[in-house]
């Protein structure tokens, strides 16, 4: 976790970057706006800016966007009340922290942006292979491609690769290809010159050269246009890079990790990868298995869940009953690790008594657990229940067009993965960028598109 502290470093602000170094965050300090923002061109990167609210918070995002960098803010100060930290809030603070600072407060903010406690858990033999593949290869140099479905944990992976790797003390730098629009991720990536673009004030190091001596993490590399991807496989062979606008190449010492939930030699064949890149990429590939396909994971990985989501909400850690837990393996889990995450959350604020039952693991329609595994009806004639289901699914679709049907089905994935995007793009089999131009035209039309929930895209956790 990187901190930069915005402001004068004094009394109650130079207790709370204490209190930040003791829970693990790496702390740099400038006194002002615009020099936080120089830092941060210059490649001395931060996850978290931390700044003094009398600072001119709405300026210096403003200032930040321009060069296309992306760091959340969390606002502090002495003596602030409501209309202080309200105001942070508007001009673009994800938090405020009132001074004198609390240790609790300060450690759930890092925790929350950093989403460092993610440790690779391990107990079904399927996994466990995985790992010990993945600890073979971790002190080597060479390229990993990590495949598996969304939510099985790849950044976790990712990450315990590099915590294994000769590298360890370097950075870790993770980008996100597909949450990044194409016109920013070149930039974002390597970085660029003034005057490049409108708004390009200064140089911009990218993070190629922040990860430099590390660890680049290339997130979902298949939503990356396929122009990108031949200025990226030059880096990757010849490990320099061109920033935009720049004139003579810039060396680096990275490696290379990328994930992809989809299949990349399918992507090949479609014209939409380069074969080559794959090539570079795919050195060593790590396939993290689905969470139905290690049932063994679930207990071990529900009762973790409880017990971080308990010390969160500061609510007492109740066991998981066996019936509750035999639920919990019988269920399919589309969602993999992160859907599981999301239902044990929820049942440790639900659960009533000394235990967390099968009542208190809800779906994310509310509905029990028990009644998605089991069904309340499973006494039924299963061949009648499906018989009526579909009579019901045909009535409801005749009259409506392939539009209509095209966006009835889009929007309720969408809500079923509680507005996760690379989800539900996943389940629906077509690509990020084709999901938020439907949504785009949808929004356009007046309909109310559903944001994504807290929780929902921040975790990654893998049980191995």
């Amino acid at each position: 976790m990187r901190l930069l502290v915005v402001g004068r470093l004094s009394g109650q602000l130079a207790t709370a970057v204490k209190m930040a170094m003791a829970h693990g965050a790496k702390v740099s300090h400038v006194e002002r706006g615009d020099q936080a923002t120089e830092q941060l061109r210059r490649g001395q990167g931060a996850d978290l800016l931390m700044v003094d609210y009398r600072i001119d918070i709405a300026a210096l995002i403003a200032a930040n966007e321009a060069e296309r960098i992306h760091v959340p803010v969390v606002a502090c100060g002495v003596d602030a009340d409501a209309n202080d930290a309200a105001n942070a809030i508007r001009a673009g603070a994800k938090e405020f922290i009132p001074l004198p600072p609390e240790a609790d407060l300060i450690a759930a903010v890092l925790s929350a942006v950093a989403d460092d406690d993610r440790p690779l858990i391990s107990a079904d033999p399927s996994m466990k292979a995985v790992v010990m593949l993945a600890d073979q290869v971790a002190r080597s140099e060479a390229s990993i491609l990590i495949t598996g479905e969304s939510g099985v944990g790849k950044e976790v992976m990712a990450r315990y690769l590099h915590a294994g790797s000769k590298r360890a003390d370097r950075p870790f730098i993770s980008v996100n290809c597909a949450a990044i629009p194409d016109n920013l991720l070149e930039s974002e990536l390597f970085g660029h010159e003034k005057g490049s673009f409108t708004g390009a004030m200064a140089r911009r190091i990218g993070k190629f050269e922040e990860a430099d001596g590390g660890t680049l993490l290339l997130d979902e590399i298949s939503e990356m246009d396929v122009r990108l991807q031949a200025k990226l496989l030059r880096a990757i062979q010849e490990r320099v890079i061109d920033r935009v606008g720049g004139t003579r190449p810039v060396p680096v010492n990275i490696r290379i990790i990328a994930t992809s939930n989809r299949d990349l030699a399918k992507s090949v064949a479609e014209g939409t990868f380069r074969e080559d890149l794959l090539y570079r990429l795919n050195v060593v590939n790590l396939r993290l298995p689905a969470l139905r396909e290690r049932p063994g994971d679930i207990a071990v990985l529900a009762d973790h869940f409880v017990r971080k989501y308990a010390a969160a909400n500061g609510v007492p850690v109740r066991p998981i009953s066996a019936d509750a837990k035999r639920a919990l393996v019988s269920h399919r889990w589309n969602g993999n690790v992160r859907e599981l995450e999301n239902a044990m959350h929820r049942a440790v604020l639900l659960a009533v008594g000394p235990e967390i039952d099968v009542e208190a693991i809800r779906l994310p329609d509310g509905q029990p657990l028990s009644a998605g595994a089991h069904g309340a009806a499973s006494h039924d004639n299963p061949a009648a229940r499906a018989a009526q289901t579909a009579d019901a699914v045909t009535r409801a679709h005749v009259g409506q067009t392939v539009a209509q049907m095209e966006k009835t089905l889009i929007l309720d994935t969408l809500s079923h993965c509680l507005g996760n995007r690379t989800h539900a793009a996943n389940i629906l089999g077509i690509s990020i960028r084709t999901l938020r131009n439907k949504l785009n035209e949808y929004a356009d039309e007046g309909t109310q598109i559903i944001a994504p929930q807290s929780g929902v895209a921040a975790s990654g956790y893998a049980a191995a």
